[in-house]
Formats: C-alpha cells, sequence, structure tokens
C-alpha cells in the first residue's frame, strides 16, 4: 500500500468545510480525474473515475463520520483498493484545516509507475487546492448532511 497526506487551510469556517465535504457528489467540480459519484445511501458512494485515460468505477463506504471533526471511508469489492480518513481542524473564527490521509494499493504498471513518480500525491494537493478554491469562492456549502457513523 501506497500512502498520501495533504493538507489545505481554507476561509472558512470549519462548519462549512465539513458540510461542503459531505457532498460527494459535488466532487468532480473541483477532483481531477472524478467523473462522476452517486450517494446511493448515507454509507455508500458509486464513483467513476478517468485519469489519464484509465477508467474505473467503484463503490466506497463511510466507516466513520463524525460532523465537523472526520470522513472515513474505504473502498469495496473491485479494483480500486483504498482507504482514507479527512479531518477538520478549526483554526480561528473562518478558518479551517483540513487534512487528506489516504493509503491506497496502485493497481497495474502505469499506476505503480505513477505512484513511484508521485502523480497521486500531485493530484491529491491539486484536489485539496481546487477544494478551497472552490469553497471560498461560494462562501457557504451546497448541501450538509450531519449524521453519526460509528
Amino acid at each position: 500500500m501506497s500512502q498520501v497526506e495533504e493538507s489545505v487551510e481554507v476561509e472558512v469556517p470549519v462548519t462549512t468545510a465539513y458540510n461542503q465535504w459531505t457532498q460527494f457528489e459535488s466532487f468532480p467540480h473541483f477532483m481531477s480525474g472524478v467523473e462522476k459519484i452517486e450517494q446511493r445511501s448515507d454509507t455508500l458512494t458509486h464513483w467513476v473515475t478517468n485519469v489519464d485515460g484509465v477508467r474505473r468505477e467503484f463503490d466506497a463506504e463511510i466507516t466513520e463520520q463524525k460532523p465537523d471533526e472526520r470522513v472515513a471511508w474505504t473502498t469495496v469489492g473491485g479494483e480500486a483498493r483504498q482507504a482514507g480518513v479527512v479531518t477538520f481542524h478549526r483554526l480561528g473564527e473562518g478558518r479551517t484545516k483540513v487534512m487528506l490521509q489516504m493509503d491506497f494499493e496502485p493497481h497495474g504498471v502505469t499506476e505503480k509507475v505513477g505512484d513511484m513518480l508521485g502523480i497521486v500525491k500531485r493530484q491529491a494537493k491539486g484536489d485539496l487546492a481546487r477544494f478551497k478554491e472552490y469553497i471560498e469562492e461560494r462562501g457557504r456549502e451546497t448541501g450538509e448532511w450531519r449524521g453519526t457513523v460509528e
């Protein structure tokens, strides 16, 4: 398994950042390579990705969710194998640090070479930077899900 750890500071309150992150169907607006996400239940999402011509479909299950604190997930079935957590840290009245930690298993030669070259790490960093732009431009979340998953 390979690991990625990245973070970004956003100029919105922790609740706003967290609420937006729970809107998985909005991820294609700021995550490169993500074509579509369908929220199938409170804890199950279906992803369609296309990274450098490699198209994948897989399901991801939310394994832990605490409002304004964290969202953790793992893939279920399929070729894509990953697990991760995004945590939210209040830095001030209107400022939040969003931290991503992800473990993933590169599949095939292309993904293994890409991992060795740090492509996944750069993509994660870029996705967080685009999340920052997305939420700061709006100044508010597009929706929210405040449920807890233990």
